[in-house]
């Protein structure tokens, strides 16, 4: 009691202390918040911008206004990221216009190498962003604030690629983990190469994983184990900007889909009905398969047989679109033997997001198959143990998920300070997306 009644006496005078200071202190702050400096009243006149930026992009390019609303926007982007052929990524930004802009429209793009760092990648991206938004910012009163150099000296001369656009890849990763009663270990190793130009697209891949778990229970060890190791080709030729012709080989080996060996051949033709040069903006996709499959299976299957010789085709369709309003992914594939229609597939995959009103965004995805080509069944019953862990495939007529979401944001309808202090409560922070 002693000690808390003497720490009471200190801290009472601090208490007065405090107030008196922030009363003399106050009228300070409100003054420095109340007049308005130089770089207030260029702000009112900076370009209203609406996108999805980053922390990064709003530090970086600090001359216009990230609006929250598309409607308080005189311009609108929509960001997108497509894989390249070398393993890189392209980003391309397409810019509307509205309201004093209206009519103005622009499309960039920018290529980040697959062997690019994440700080080479937005650096790239922001670079792409200030040369598109020169157009705009150019009509506004912070133009006479803009400078733009050339750093690099330039030559006429053109050097050729010496690995003729292949690019190759490998990688191995794993893990182990445990504790008293459980032990798990994970390997995986992949090897690729490709090549990808405007005329033809060639992609090897191969591939090895194995894992196993064993876990103690009371006096008995139970163990879970699978592998699994596949190869697979891509030939594909471009014939117009709407049609290109190809197909595909795979070898595959794997305990839980009960294959010794298993191998596709799959010819096919493609047709987008928009250009695929607008592959970054919207896609309509219809694309037809046939071939032939031949499967030797590591146990009798349920129909009796180890090994299968197989005709098969399919159709699969596919819509993207990303627009203003929000973007759509949608995709459809249907598949059966050709000896016996009954023994197809049916599968649907879909997300949509959409911008129902100001602050107001729906997003729903999901996806649903149903299932009557399982020929690879094994003919024995499963252990608990393999069903639980999931080491087997099991007979199912269909399977299905599906997500959704939905966000409301209302307040001052700019989005332009970062502020990383203390964290990412309220602002600031990192975000890396692979």
């Amino acid at each position: 009691m002693f000690i808390f009644t003497g720490l009471f006496s200190i801290l009472q005078p601090m208490r007065y202390f405090t107030v008196v200071f922030l009363l003399i202190l106050s009228p300070i702050l409100l003054l420095a918040e109340e007049i308005p400096s130089k770089a207030d009243s260029l702000r009112k006149d900076a370009l209203n911008v609406y996108m999805e930026a980053s922390d990064y992009i709003r530090k970086e390019i600090p001359y216009v206004n990230y609006v929250r609303d598309i409607k308080d926007a005189g311009v609108y982007i929509i960001s997108t990221a497509e894989h390249t052929g070398s393993g890189g990524y392209e980003y391309t930004y397409f810019l509307v216009g509205q309201h004093q802009f209206a009519g103005m429209r622009d499309t960039v793009s920018c290529v980040a190498p697959p062997d690019e760092t994440y700080e080479g990648q937005r650096t790239l991206q922001v670079k792409t962003l200030k040369m598109a938004l020169m157009r705009y910012v150019v009509k506004t009163p912070l133009a006479k604030y803009i400078n733009i150099g050339f750093t690099e000296n330039i030559s006429s001369a053109v050097t050729t690629d010496k690995w003729d656009s292949w690019v190759f890849k490998g990688g191995m990763n794993g893990n182990l983990s445990g504790q008293k009663s459980y032990k798990d270990n994970y390997v995986s190793g992949n090897l690729s190469a490709s090549r990808i130009t405007e005329a033809w697209k060639l992609n090897f891949k191969g591939r090895y994983n194995t894992s196993t778990s064993r876990y103690l229970i009371d006096d008995s060890t139970l163990t879970s184990s699978t592998k699994s190791s596949s190869f697979s080709t891509l030939l594909v030729k471009s014939i117009s900007d709407h049609w290109s012709v190809g197909g595909s080989v795979r070898l595959e080996s794997s305990v839980y889909s009960n294959h010794r060996l298993s191998l596709n051949i799959l010819p096919g033709i493609e047709y987008d009905l928009y250009p695929y040069s607008e592959s970054t903006r919207r896609q309509l996709r219809l694309l037809y398969s046939i071939g032939y499959k031949f499967d030797n299976y590591l146990d009798t299957t349920i129909y009796g047989k180890t090994r299968d010789h197989l005709w098969v085709h399919s159709l699969e369709a596919s819509y993207e679109v990303v627009q203003k309003w929000g973007s759509v992914d949608f995709s459809f594939e249907y598949a059966n033997y050709l000896h016996d229609w009954s023994k197809n597939n049916l599968s649907m995959n879909g997300y949509l997001s959409i911008r129902v009103a100001k602050g107001l965004s729906f997003n729903f995805g999901g996806g649903a198959s149903l299932i009557h080509d399982q020929l690879n069944l094994r003919k024995q019953d499963l252990s608990y143990d393999e069903i639980l862990l999931q080491r087997k495939q099991i007979a199912t007529q269909y399977e299905y998920y599906t997500y959704f979401g939905i966000s409301y944001t209302f307040g001052s309808i700019y989005n332009n300070v970062v502020n990383p202090r203390f964290g990412n409560s309220g602002g600031g922070g990192m975000i890396i997306i692979n």
